[in-house]
């Protein structure tokens, strides 16, 4: 594989999701509250539902917090309706950013997005406008302790993956986006746990930041838009994070 996705940057994610259970919670919460409405509440006619469901359990939600927010969700059909929103931008000194949002109010979103590119020497851009230097690709962790490369690799293709790549202290599997629920089903059944598992966006290239101010002013764009409720996710082309 030729290195489209950097551990540091999915541990430095990691640590933060961590660190914020709860926020993690609601976000997921929110997804299955839209898929509900949007498909109805079983997982076996509604694809999407089954989508939200198998990535909480691939990021480690337990089974009784899943129950809880799908009778949420189920109770919530006068409640908030959230929609998927990305926003795309350069931060300092040219670094490509990819912002995926879920919110119920795209004027209070955009705002506040709008007001971190801007804090922190960036701007946001138009639609397009960096989102052909990045892939949709589904990316599975498994932590590679005790396991045997060749026995995990061989497993992963045989459940469809399309690449297969050694990090430090995980095995990078990397598949449609689109087929990342069904594979994960397939190496859970084969007693696989996952470090994560989601659809992400790979840059093509990467941009490095050598001073210290845009690398202060990176850092907190990055954190800016990660506390943010309505933010899912943030990719990005910033290849010298510590």
């Amino acid at each position: 594989m030729s290195g489209h996705s950097k551990w540091n940057n999915i541990k430095r994610k990691k640590e933060k999701t961590d660190a914020q259970k709860a926020k993690v919670f609601t976000r997921i919460g929110r997804e299955l509250a839209m898929a509900v409405k949007a498909g109805g509440p079983d997982p076996n006619v509604n694809g999407k539902l089954r989508d939200v469901i198998a990535k909480a359990k691939a990021n480690n939600v337990p089974n009784d917090n899943i129950d809880r927010m799908l009778k949420k969700a189920l109770g919530a059909e006068d409640g908030n309706n959230y929609e998927e929103i990305i926003y795309e931008g350069y931060g300092p000194n040219g670094v490509a950013v990819v912002v995926e949002t879920l919110t119920d109010n795209r004027n209070r979103t955009a705002g506040d997005v709008r007001h971190y590119f801007d804090k922190n020497g960036g701007n946001l851009g138009q639609n397009g406008s960096v989102m052909f230097m990045f892939e949709r690709k589904g990316i599975i962790m498994v932590d590679s302790e005790g396991l045997d490369e060749d026995t995990v690799m061989e497993d992963a293709l045989e459940a469809g993956a399309e690449d297969f790549n050694v990090q430090e202290g995980a095995y990078e599997i990397a598949t449609d986006p689109n087929e990342v629920d069904r594979i994960c089903a397939e190496l859970s059944a084969k007693g696989y746990k996952f470090i994560l598992a989601e659809a992400q966006y790979i840059p093509s290239t990467y941009t490095s930041l050598e001073d210290e101010e845009s690398i202060m002013k990176m850092n907190r764009l990055l954190d800016m838009l990660e506390e943010n409720d309505d933010v899912q996710y943030v990719w990005h082309n910033w290849d010298n994070e510590e």
